[in-house]
């Protein structure tokens, strides 16, 4: 294993297709290995433009742009940070020797679309799931909600951070539902899947992370876990570590272990369970770190972010909590570009609290523009520290 000198014929360079605040963090970690950083998303100044060595700006669904970027930067390694890339292209780039995708392209194939990933998991690996179906047409939808049964959600196959994702109680509620899912995906008229409500205590992420151990050899390992508060599918606190019942612990892990292993590669992997009692179910993977897990930068010796540049460069890791750790979104609650924050120092004398702004241009009402983290003695109180944390930061118009 070697690594090279950036901005040099020597370099190890690492392309990362989607640079919002994870892949910003993720960058970060990798320059401080000396690692040549090429940043792409779909508008300029993203996050992780800002910290990249260089930076572009294109349609990653479009194949021919996709091919293009990469023939030019010729990376050594792919990272794929988002749904929306045209990942049979990016098999085809890995087929023909032009880079090396984290974790493989197979993986960002399935992972990227919620219908591949629920096959394998369900129908291949007989892992417990919710019942499901998918639909094309409003009509199919209608069988699909009757098949699986009220109440129930639906979300487009391809979308992220609960986009296009409600919760169907009644016939009344299809119209609304469909169109919220149909215009929610990261592709346009994106399949839908519709899930069984399962009534659990409580869900997790548990970050797993494939990496290579002193033979060279990839082993799994396991993160404490990750709880988390969601509204619409869209995460706004996590805590580390969620308690959990000894077998229910041991279950996900053989969970997360069975549909890890069978996507391949190293890297780190968001596995998304439900909790009741001893009772786990899959519910999603991500093939890269997981929102939920920005907590682990108070909380790790090694932040997810750390652990998933280690593993993409073939590099130890270390899965150890440090802390008690929690982390609570910033909003921009507001559509504006440029906006400012204020109260950032009132903010940070909350004990063993710390904030991230990730530096979006443009600002929403619901759109997480940063995030605050602490820790503490307990998870309770590290909770406490985080919300108060983040409430204390004010956006505001520039």
């Amino acid at each position: 294993m070697h690594i090279g000198t950036p901005l040099s014929p020597s370099a190890t360079r690492v392309m990362l297709l989607g640079s919002g605040e994870l892949g910003k963090e993720v960058i970060i970690a990798l320059q401080r290995f000396g690692v040549e950083v090429i940043a792409v998303d779909r508008y300029p100044h993203a996050p992780g433009h800002q910290v990249a060595h260089r930076w572009h700006c294109i349609d990653m669904t479009d194949p021919k742009a996709l091919r293009a970027l990469v023939e030019l930067e010729r990376p050594h390694i792919i990272v794929p940070e988002i749904e929306a890339i045209a990942t049979d292209e990016l098999a085809r780039i890995e087929a023909d020797g032009l880079a090396t995708v984290v974790p493989t392209a197979r993986a960002t194939q399935l992972t990227m679309h919620r219908e591949g990933i629920r096959r394998l998991a369900a129908e291949e690996l007989g892992l417990p799931t919710s019942p499901y179906a998918f639909a094309d047409t409003l009509e199919q939808l209608q069988a699909a909600i009757h098949q699986v049964g009220y109440p129930c959600v639906i979300k487009p196959v391809m979308s992220s951070s609960g986009k296009g994702q409600s919760v169907i109680r009644s016939e009344a509620d299809i119209a609304d539902a469909w169109e919220y899912a149909a215009t929610g995906g990261r592709v346009k008229q994106s399949r839908i899947i519709v899930e069984g409500f399962i009534d659990f205590d409580y869900e997790i992420t548990l970050l797993t992370v494939r990496a290579n151990n002193a033979k060279g050899e990839i082993e799994t390992r396991f993160c404490a876990p990750v709880g988390h508060v969601q509204v619409r599918g869209d995460y706004v606190e996590s805590w580390q570590p969620q308690a959990m019942l000894p077998l229910a612990l041991h279950r996900s892990r053989e969970i997360a272990d069975k549909v890890t292993t069978a996507l391949g590669g190293r890297g780190v992997f968001g596995v998304e369970l439900f909790v009741k009692g001893e009772q786990v179910w899959f519910s999603e993977v991500s093939p890269r770190p997981h929102d939920t897990g920005l907590v682990t930068i108070a909380s790790q010796r090694f932040s997810q972010f750390d652990l998933h540049a280690r593993a993409i460069l073939g590099l130890p890791v270390d899965v150890s909590l440090r802390r008690p750790g929690a982390s609570a979104v910033i909003y921009g609650n507001m559509n504006a570009t440029g906006i400012l924050f204020e109260d950032v120092d009132e903010a940070l004398q909350v004990p063993e609290s710390d904030i991230r702004l990730f530096g979006k241009p443009e600002a929403f009402e619901r759109r997480r523009m940063g995030v605050a983290v602490a820790s503490a003695d307990d998870v309770e109180t590290a909770r406490a520290r985080a919300t108060a944390c983040a409430n204390k930061v004010k956006p505001c118009e520039g």
